[in-house]
Order: C-alpha cells, then structure tokens, then sequence
C-alpha cells in the first residue's frame, strides 16, 4: 500500500468510523419505522432495508430512474466494495470484494457472482441487461450459500423489473447524446380482467456509435452499442390464497468489439472488427400459494437460451501496415456459445401462525437446475473448428431457521446441500465427469436495539464448484481444478437519527478462501512472433480479504440529500503455488480486481419545487488486472453532475459523466508482446473506459 493510498485509507476509516459512531448514539425509540420504505426481497422473506441483516446495497427506483442508458455492470461498481472488467464491448464481469470472473475463453467459467433478473438466472449472459424499467436492484455481498448455492459464492446481484398494477400507467423515455447516442423505451401496464389479470411490457432500444475510431476503415463505430429488450409481465390473481407471476423476456444485442490498440489509445487499425452479441429468450413462472394460515408455498420456475459470439481482430492491424522482416501476423478469433438452462426452486415458508413453539420461523426447499453451454472456436491458428460442451446438473435441499430468543435478539441459522454433477468432452476427444456434494449455509444474531438501530453479526460459508481446463496443451494436473470454499464473517450496524434524517448502514467483513480458484495463463511464442495464451484456472492459493463498507444518507432539510458509499479491502494471496513452472510467485500479493478503496460521494439539491442539481463524484484506487502479471490500473477519480426539470407527469434531464475526461482503464494485458514495430516486446495493453459523455432525456409518466 502507498503512502498516499494508506492516508486516504486512514481519512475515509476515521469518517466511517466517525459517522458510526454518532449514528449509534441515544436515539428517539421509532418502532414503527414509516419513512423507511425500501423493502429488500432476496431473502426467503421480504424485510425492511433497516431491518436486513445482509451485507446488502440498495438501489432502488429514485436512483435508477435517470440511468436506464447507463451500461449496468458499470453502474453496480458505484456501490461499496465492487468492481467490474471489460475486455468487450462493454463491461460483462463484476467482483464482490475481490473475487469474480474477468473474462471467458475456451474454459468453461462457473460464475462467482449470481445474477437474477426476475427470478431469471442471467449470471452467465450480463450482456443482456439494462437498467430501463428496473424498479429495484439487491447487491448482497459475501456467501449466500443458503439461499443461491452455487453462484453465490462472492454475493448475488437480484434485479426487480417494475411490477404490474391495478391502476393504468405507463413511462416513454427518449435519450441522445454525444457519440452518435439514442435510446428510446416504453412501457405500459394495468388491469388486463378485472380483479383477475395484470400486465405490464417494456420495450428498450439503444445505440451509440462507442468510443473507438478505426482509422484504417475509416469508421467510427466498430465498437458499436446496438442493444433491443424486450419484457412481459402477467400477474394473476387466481384466487385469495394464490398468485401467479409470468415474466417473458426477449434481448438481442448485436455490439461491436475493437477496442485494443498498440498505443492504448482510441484509434485502432484493424481490419477485422470483431462482436459483442447475445440473443436470449427466457422465461419464469412464480406460484405463491398460501396453504393454510401456518405456510405458503412458494414454487419458481424459469428456462433461458441464449446465443453469443465473442470475437476479435487478435493482431489489432490490417495486413500491409508493417514491413515484412518484421515478421507480423494476422489472425482472427471467434467463439460461439449457445447455452441453455432450467432451474425449479419448491420452498414452504412459515407464516406468523406456523411459528414453532410460537418463537421460530421456518423455511424449507428444495432445487434442481440443469445447464448446457456448447462451444465452437473458429480461429486463424486451428486446423478444424474446436467444439466443446459442458452440461451440468445442481440438485439442492435447504433450510433456515429464524429463532426469537426474546424480544430483541434473533438467532438465525441456514443450511444448503448441493449434489453437483458436470460432464465435458470436446472435439479434442476429451472426456470428464466430475461428482460432488457442496455444503453451505450461515449462522448469525440480530440484535434490534430498538426500532432505529440493528446490531448483527454473521459467519457464513459458500462455495463454487470445480471444473475442467479445455486445452490439450495444458499438462495433466493442470485440466482440472477442485471445488473453493469461502468463509465469511460479517458485523454491522443499521441505525438512523434525527427522525430518520441520517440513516447509516456500516459493515465490517473478513473472509478465507481455501483452495482459492486463480485464473491464470501461458504464454508461448509461435514462429511467426505471434503471441499465443492457453488460459486456465487452478486451486492456486489460500488467501485471505478484510475490509468495511459504509453507506450515509443525510437529508439536512427538505432542499440538499448528501449520501456517500465508501468501500475499504485488503486482500491478499496467503499462499500460492501454480502447475505452470514460468508462473510469478504470488505469495503476499494482492489478487487482481481488488482495489483497496473506492468511493462514491454526492448530493441532490433541490433548488424549487421543479428543478433538481445532482453531482457526485466516484474514486477508485489502483489494481491488478490479473493474477499472471504486474499489470495494474490507475487510481482515479470521475466528476458526474446533472440538471433534471420536473413538471406534472414529464421530466427532462441534462447530464453529463465524466465531466474532466478523465483517462482510466477497465482492462488489461501484461507481459506479452503484440506490436511487430517494437519487436514484439513485452509491454501493458489497455482498454480504456468511458471518456466524457453529454446528452439529454426526456420522459413522460403517466
């Protein structure tokens, strides 16, 4: 850590702490706590924000209504402790403390970070979403063995689309801005049968040219953003005791790829453009049914297909741009996925009558999901297309137990049991089947002081299966790699004062990765000087993260809202060892997407009853960008501010992100060479990411 990181670090420790601290003094006892409306849902029952004893960040339809352009993996890393990486288009991968996917190749990826759109699994296809009629989004951080199991391990991102209602009413949303940026959204619902039936669907278009200039095609939009979503959404009424929720979804997006250059700069020379894509059609149906005045029923079930390619101009040049006793190359690279999953979750729920002994709360479930990604490279350096699939089948049973030892404290205690199953085999004519049985779950106390402060303390333990390397190249020890557990510890305090003027949420975490998966990779040189990786994960370390995550909201009176997000990890690898012999040694290092701070500070002022001034200001610290290398990012800090004018049911914004143009990268290559004019040296590429952007939105509520 720096001197300059450390003083940061120190500064922000002592206002968390601070806050804290005044937010834990005598307060007016407030047992009904009316001004707190947000409702977190991700659990197994649906609890207040101020009563959640998760390590959960909230951002709720206040937040959201002026992002819905935003690119959304980027617009989660505003909370405490997460981090994103592109390598795309955009951004696809998120990190929860540190731990996370940053990218896919040949290898078949289990994810680290669950993400669930309206009780769709989308964990595997982030491409897909956007934040337009988004009412809710839930990060919670750390293990969520008991409720998610397998793509819980780092925390899960739950994700509420706006919900039908009785009462007609609708939103149109128009955006431009510069590089060549349009969107435009609508979305409709109501009573469809009286009592009976309510719908709602949203339709959402959205261009930009992207922020790359190829100067050898003389194009400006082979990095493109083309992104069409569609939803649907039926509730139905069945009877008093029975509901049905039926979400359809449809998205197809066709982006562009081209954003590495030699000099890391926004002008590439390819001559081959790669794409970004993804088409998926999915579904979920959600049955809530109260079977007697002790239990309800809760039955969930969802199917999803998509189809993507990722592919790239590997060389970044056009043939003819260098002499040829500089040995160039050129190459092209493309991997289609198609992947298919089904999930059913089953789960009784007590209600207030079915306690046990009057005092405890029950939930039991059970789980089943079976998935399939296939894969077929086509690539310069193969002789044939290589094909690969991977088809893997999760069944699970649950439970949790909500224990009142008295008035104010609560135990709660959770347990999963996963039978994993998965079967590989590729055009290679390899071929292995793995069995196992994962155990997680949680046992924590609340302790609610009174009806303005929450004290709670967690340990909880996740997990995240192992799997297969898909190349032939790779020695025997390193084609597979084992399951990793993760335990955790969490303490915090959720309190308000001043009549819920200032409401804090602080937490303090500290967790152990034993048989930590690392991705890593080798590098070797072809004939030609060209470059080859053959990436893969291994069970390369143990390793260790600690760290706290504040979130201030102070409302000073009825005109300025301050809030602040403030983010603090230390992180590193206890021990490392690699089957790759050329591997750095890591030991003491800091895993890679592990910044040690991160900020998001701002205020909304509220200048007359129509027009809002929102500014804030995000800070990230430096980071590695992988664990084969010393590659790291720039720490850096972006200025975002807009004007927003509110008149009955419409409302028009000027905004502007990144208001210094800041320069600052969201991923990197190190330790290779590419560039024939430098002797295919060893060098740092990066993508850099969202320069300055202006532009207007306008909508209309009704």
């Amino acid at each position: 850590m720096t001197t300059k990181t450390l003083t940061i670090s120190i500064v922000a420790s002592t206002a968390i702490f601070t806050s804290s601290a005044f937010a834990l003094s005598p307060v007016v006892p407030q047992e009904n706590n009316d001004l707190d409306p947000i409702v977190v849902s991700a659990d197994f029952r649906e609890a207040k924000l101020s009563q959640t004893s998760n390590a959960v960040t909230v951002i709720g339809e206040e937040k959201l209504y002026d992002k819905s352009s935003e690119a959304f993996i980027e617009t989660l890393s505003s909370t405490p402790n997460v981090n994103f990486s592109s390598g795309a288009s955009k951004a696809k991968y998120i990190q929860i403390r540190g731990i996370g996917e940053r990218s896919q190749f040949t290898t078949p990826v289990n994810p680290s970070v669950g993400m669930i759109l309206d009780d769709i699994d989308m964990s595997q296809s982030t491409l897909g979403l956007t934040l337009f009629d988004v009412e809710q989004i839930e990060v919670l951080k750390g293990p969520q063995g008991t409720t998610f199991g397998a793509n819980g391990m780092a925390g899960v991102v739950n994700i509420q689309s706006k919900q039908p209602t009785k009462e007609t009413e609708g939103h149109i949303e128009a955006t431009i801005g510069n590089y060549n940026k349009q969107a435009l959204g609508l979305a409709v619902g109501g009573t469809l049968v009286k009592d009976k039936l309510l719908g709602r669907i949203s339709v959402y278009k959205n261009d930009s040219d992207g922020f790359t200039e190829n100067t050898h095609l003389n194009r400006e939009d082979t990095n493109n953003i083309d992104e069409l979503s569609t939803k649907a959404q039926l509730k139905w009424l069945v009877n008093d005791a029975h509901t049905i929720d039926l979400n359809l979804m449809h998205v197809d997006v066709d982006n562009g790829y081209d954003a590495f250059t030699f000099d890391n700069s926004r002008n590439s020379h390819a001559d081959q453009p790669g794409k970004d894509t993804q088409e998926t059609d999915a579904i979920s149906i959600k049955s809530t049914y109260q079977v007697n005045p002790k239990m309800h029923m809760v039955t969930k079930l969802s199917h999803s297909k998509s189809d993507l390619e990722y592919s790239y101009d590997e060389d970044w040049s056009y043939q003819g741009e260098f002499a040829e006793d500089l040995y160039p190359y050129s190459s092209f690279d493309q991997y289609l996925r198609e992947r298919k999953q089904s999930d059913v979750d089953v789960r009784l729920v007590s209600d207030k009558e079915g306690k046990l002994f009057n005092k405890i709360d029950w939930t039991v479930g059970a789980y089943y999901k079976d998935a399939d990604e296939s894969l077929t490279r086509n690539y310069t350096y193969l002789d044939a297309p290589y094909t690969s699939d991977y088809a893997t089948k999760n069944k699970a049973i649950y439970g949790q137990l909500d224990s009142s030892l008295n008035d104010k404290l609560t135990l709660i205690t959770g347990l999963r049991v996963e039978k994993w199953e998965a079967k590989f085999n590729d055009s290679d004519k390899v071929n292995i089947k793995t069995k196992e049985t994962l155990k997680g779950g949680k046992v924590g106390l609340n302790y609610q002081q009174n009806g303005n402060t929450l004290i709670y303390t967690t340990l909880s333990k996740g997990y995240k299966p192992g799997g297969v390397n898909a190349d032939n190249s790779l020695n025997e020890n390193a084609r597979q790699y084992k399951t990793e557990a993760l335990w955790n510890v969490d303490a915090g305090v959720n309190s308000s004062h001043l009549d819920n003027k200032l409401t804090s949420r602080l937490n303090l975490f500290y967790g152990k990765r034993k048989d930590q998966q690392v991705k890593s990779s080798v590098v070797q040189v072809r004939e030609d000087g060209s470059t080859q990786y053959t990436d893969y994960l291994a069970n390369a370390a143990e390793g260790t993260y600690y760290g706290v995550e504040s979130e201030l909201n102070y409302y000073p009176n009825d005109d300025i809202h301050f809030y602040s997000n403030i983010g603090l990890l230390k992180s590193e690898f206890n021990d490392y060892t690699d089957p790759n012999p050329s591997a750095i040694n890591m030991n003491g290092r800091t895993p890679a997407q592990s910044p040690e701070f991160q900020f998001n500070i701002g205020t909304d002022i509220y200048l007359n009853d129509n027009l809002t001034f929102k500014t804030n200001v995000e800070r990230k610290g430096s980071y590695y960008f992988s664990n084969r290398h010393n590659a790291k990012s720039r720490s850096y800090k972006l200025f975002n501010a807009s004007l927003e004018y509110t008149k009955e049911n419409w409302t028009a914004s000027l905004w502007a992100k990144n208001i210094a143009d800041t320069t600052y990268q969201v991923r990197g290559f190190g330790s290779f060479g590419n560039n024939p004019a430098h002797g295919y040296e060893t060098e740092t590429y990066t993508q850099q990411g969202t320069p300055r952007t202006l532009g207007a939105t306008i909508s209309y509520d009704f």
